[in-house]
This record gives C-alpha cells, structure tokens and sequence, in this order.
C-alpha cells in the first residue's frame, strides 16, 4: 500500500529548512566516548538534507520501495542520517539499539526476522558486529550491511533536486519496535501522517500558554530506538526547526551532570527524560558540576516513558532550585508508542504537586479524594484536544461512570493501524468499538492502550498497567503504589510481584541496593512495616539485590512478568543471603 507524498512530511520540512536557513545548525552531537570533557560534531540543515539525499540514492541500489532498512548503529549523527536516508529512500525505517558486546541479542534476531530487511544500515565501528547478526538471522536473510560513515555524503554530483522523492511513497514511514517486555517485539507501523499530527498535538499541550522560542535547542540524551527518543531527538528539530543538543544514555548514565549542563548551556532547552533519569540527576550532580551556570532558561522537560512519581519531581526541583530552576517547568507526560508517542500533558507545582486518593478504593475501580499525604499521590494532566480520549468499562466496552476507573481510550490520527506484520488476535488493542458513546463521541476505531485510568475535576489521572495489576487474597493492588512506598525508604529501583504460591497471589518485592546496608534485616523490617501500614499488605519475600539486577525495557520500564519468571527460577543473586539466590530463601 503506498500513499502519495504530503508536502507536510517531516523531509519536506528538512529540506524547506535547508532551503531558508542553509548554514544553521540542526544537530550538534556531543561525544564522550573517548573524551571526558566531550568532543562537538555538528551537521548545518543544508549538510543535513545533502547528506540524506546522497545517503537515499546509495540505498535505493540495495532495496525497492517499501523494503525495510533496520538501522544497528551506535547513538550519533550517522544514526539520524540512516532514519532519515531511508525514509528519504522510500524505504521503511526500522530503528533498534545496538546489541552490547557479550551481551543477548534476541530481540535483535526477533526484528531481524519479523522485518526481511533489505538493508541494514550502521557504522564502520560496529560493522562486524552487525554483520554477524545478520548472518545468525538464517539462510534467507539477504540484507546488504552500509557503513553510513563510509560513505562519500558530501558529494554534491548534480544529481536529483532536494526535494527529490519515488514517485508513491510507503504507507509506512518506519517501525516503532516495543521492547518486548511480556512478549515477542511488536513492530508499531507509523505513517509519516501519524508523526506530523502527533507532533502538532504536542505542541499544542506543551506550549499552549508559552509558545516554544524560536532560539529553543531541544536537548537529549534519550536512546534513539525508544519512541520518545527518537521523537524528541531525531524527529522534532526538523518538525519544529529548533536546534537539537544530542549526546548517548551512556554518555547520560556516567555522568547525569552533562544532561543538567547542557540544559543550562544551551539556554533557552527543552528535554525529556523517564522518571527514574530526574532521581539519578538530583543524586549525582554537585554544585560544582554546575558552577556559574543558571537553569532559569529551561522552558520545559517532559517526564514521561513510565509513570511520573510527584516525589521524584519534587527532589529534581529542589535540588536544582538554587541554580534558577522553576517548578512549573516540570511537565509530566503520558503516552504510548501506538498512538507515535504523546497523548497527555500536565504542569508541575511546588504549590500543587499531586492529588491524593484513597488506596482501596482506586484498587476496587473507584475514585475518592482524600487528604494530601495520605493514600495514593497521583500526578494530573490536562484531558488534551487531540487525541479523544475516553475511559471505558473493559467488559461492557460502554464509557465509565464519574467516579470510576477504566481502561483509557484514544482515538485520533495519531493512532497507528497496526503491527508489523502479526495475525488478528495479537491486533486486538487496535480498532475497537465502543458500545452507546456518548454524544459526539465516535463509536470507532479506537486504541486501546491497556493503561487504567480516570477523569476528575476534568483531569485525566494515570493508575498503572491492566497487566500489572497485583491480585493478592482478592483485593486489587497497583505495583507502583507499592513501589513507590518502597523508593521513600530505599531510594533504588523497586519490582512489586504477585507470585502464585499454593493456589494464592502472594506478594514478592525485589528491592535494588545502591549502597551496602549496614543492617540488611532493618531494612527488611523498615518495608515490610511501611507496606503492612500504607497498603494493608504481608509480604511474603523480600528479595535485596544489586543496583541492575531488575530486568527492564530499553526504555527502562520494570519488566514484572519477567521478574515473576527470574523469581520462579531462583535467578536472583540475594545480597543477604550467603548462597546467592533463589526463591522461598527469604529469612
């Protein structure tokens, strides 16, 4: 199925800007693998739209239209010249994270064969290595491997115009791949329709009241494969013609500080990061690292990717208070790869931080308000304009009631059609019906997103994960309630499971250590005491690991189906316990 071209496309855009603005910077990649201090590398729009033109024509002698092109490259320029080249080429892009060394590679292998690409696109560094994943994908894999930095890219030969195009282009612009936390990667098919409406929706939640300078440089750090990444760092400059300020997660994960420099060096920035990023750089930035520098320039980062904890936030803007910071640019997001990326905004504050709901009760599908400080502390967004957004019933299919939590519906533009590929039965969350909408309200087709949730006060509160959900001895539990009750005491990384023991749910709390515990038993006692008094719950294991031994999504979501299975098995090296791991060892 092929679509003509839309003069909105996100290459219209870059090369219209390489046309109006030919010597500014686009992106300025900063490289920390070799050199603390960081080495600069920048691209202008016309280096830009020059290259991935050159880039196109070399591609279109290794596949058709509608091929699929995976790109495998480290976090750099090449990176975003191979989405763009291949997009630009006809092809369809398929961005992945580069396999570590030593490391597994069966999600690699699983996109690999879900995908028959007929290029796949990297660097001369990680070539190799690529090259043997390749050859490990099976007699029938063809792929021809490029070298994006091989490649002669600043040719200028006289050949097709800029705005040069196939005459139809894919329905598919690229492949968002889930991360395949409880099943086999999901290729999420996005057209470049449903990335220009998303973006627009974005813009139009986040800078509503403040439109975006035209001087912004969006700063990132994001993993490119990650659909926000890959939005915010590789999409948005050409989308919204501001700069971009790139560097890797690794680069991010040695040191959060060069994340929190380059906001207050690039002012005005703009940023997004999930959760956990704001707790590790309030942590690990020192006054020093920003010596002389001012965050009052930030005009906005998005917490999103996994559910935004008011507690997080409020250590991240009183950490950074004293160098300028404001709260309100504090913007917790919510979205979902089948819907691009974005669905929902809020904006933080110091004045108004969360909105309290009585624990039980949201475990038993209802919504009551209760005092500040008590229950369950959820963040707010503003129910947007586009996408629609609905809470329904999951049996019936018909609305909720007010007062009632359900499952969070969207219907809109942005939503994709599908996955890549997969039979009628694993398509199930796409095209649903509701049953007696209400007026105005579509009856289809609409997302299901398998997030629970609810409207109050005209607000739209995220709960958690239909799948997540904890049943022990009958009752309803939400995982983040329970971890995030565990993160004021430990500060790591927190797994809430159910574990099926004798015919019950029992509840198992994985707790990642950053630190050696004096008293290993106090600790123990200290949650177990604070899950009995906050959620009405025994714990049967408690279960003390190492910083990094949760299993997570690349976008560094917990994986609890995962942590149920590695529990099962024993798998768990127990920092309190002398022979290392298991399950049943609790003390």
């Amino acid at each position: 199925m092929t679509t003509t071209t839309s003069e909105s496309s996100i290459l219209s855009m870059l090369h219209g800007r390489a046309s109006l603005r030919p010597d500014d910077i686009a992106y300025t990649f900063a490289d920390y693998s070799d050199d603390p201090a960081g080495r600069a590398e920048s691209l202008t729009w016309s280096q830009l739209a020059r290259r991935t033109m050159n880039l196109a024509r070399e591609l279109t002698r290794h596949g058709s239209v509608g091929d699929r092109a995976v790109i495998l490259a480290p976090q750099s320029l090449e990176y975003v010249l191979a989405f763009l080249g291949a997009m630009q080429a006809g092809l369809v892009a398929v961005p992945l994270p580069l396999p570590h060394p030593g490391a597994g590679h069966e999600r690699v292998s699983a996109v690999l064969a879900d995908t028959e690409p007929a290029v796949v696109l990297t660097t001369s560094a990680a070539a190799a290595g690529v090259g043997d994943l390749v050859a490990a994908a099976g007699p029938g894999a063809t792929a021809t491997v490029v070298e994006v930095d091989a490649l002669d890219l600043d040719t200028s030969d006289g050949g097709a115009e800029p705005g040069f195009a196939p005459a139809e282009w894919p329905s598919i612009a690229y492949l968002q791949y889930s991360s395949g936390s409880t099943r086999a990667p999901a290729g999420v098919m996005l057209s470049h329709r449903n990335l220009t409406v998303n973006f627009e929706q974005l813009m139009r939640s986040f800078f509503a009241e403040s439109p975006l300078p035209p001087d912004a440089t969006l700063v990132s750090w994001l993993p490119f494969y990650h659909d926000m990444g890959l939005v915010l760092g590789v999409c948005a400059p050409i989308l919204c013609g501001r700069r971009a300020h790139l560097m890797s997660p690794v680069a991010f994960l040695e040191r959060p500080a060069r994340w929190v420099r380059a906001l207050a060096e690039n002012s005005p920035a703009f940023s997004s990061a999930p959760n956990f990023a704001f707790d590790l750089a309030a942590r690990k930035t020192t006054d020093d690292d920003l010596d002389g520098l001012d965050l009052g320039g930030v005009v906005g980062i998005a917490s999103g990717a996994e559910r935004v904890e008011p507690a997080t936030l409020h250590r991240f803007v009183d950490r950074f208070a004293h160098f300028n910071f404001r709260d309100h640019m504090m913007r917790p997001a919510y979205g979902l790869a089948e819907a691009t990326v974005f669905v929902a905004s809020g904006t933080w504050s110091e004045t108004s931080p969360a909105v309290y709901f009585d624990t039980a009760e949201l475990g038993a599908g209802r919504v009551r308000p209760c005092g500040a400080g008590q229950g369950t502390a959820l963040v707010q967004y503003r129910v947007p304009q586009g996408p629609t957004v609905r809470i329904v019933d999951t049996e019936t299919h018909r609305e909720c009631d007010p007062g009632l939590v359900g499952e969070i519906w969207l219907h809109g533009e942005n939503v994709s059609e599908g996955y890549w590929g997969k039979p009628i039965e694993e398509q199930s969350c796409f095209g649903a019906t509701l049953l007696d909408p209400s007026p105005g309200t579509p009856d289809g087709p609409w997302l299901r997103t398998g997030d629970l949730g609810f409207i109050h006060d005209g607000e739209l509160f995220i709960v958690g994960r239909i799948k997540d959900l904890l049943i022990v001895r009958g009752r309803n539990h939400y995982p983040e309630d329970i971890e995030a009750t565990v993160q004021q005491l430990t500060g790591g990384r927190v797994a809430a499971i159910a574990v099926p023991e004798n015919g019950t749910e029992t509840l198992v709390t994985v707790i990642e250590l950053k630190k050696p515990a004096g008293s290993y038993s106090a600790v123990k006692s200290d949650v177990t005491s604070a899950i009995s008094n906050v959620h009405g719950l025994s714990v049967e294991d408690l279960v003390l690991v190492a910083p990094g031994s949760i299993p997570t999504t690349t976008s560094g979501k917990i994986r609890r189906a995962a942590c149920v299975e590695q529990y099962r098995q024993g798998g768990f090296v127990r920092l309190d316990a002398a022979n290392g791991s298991g399950a049943g060892e609790a003390e």
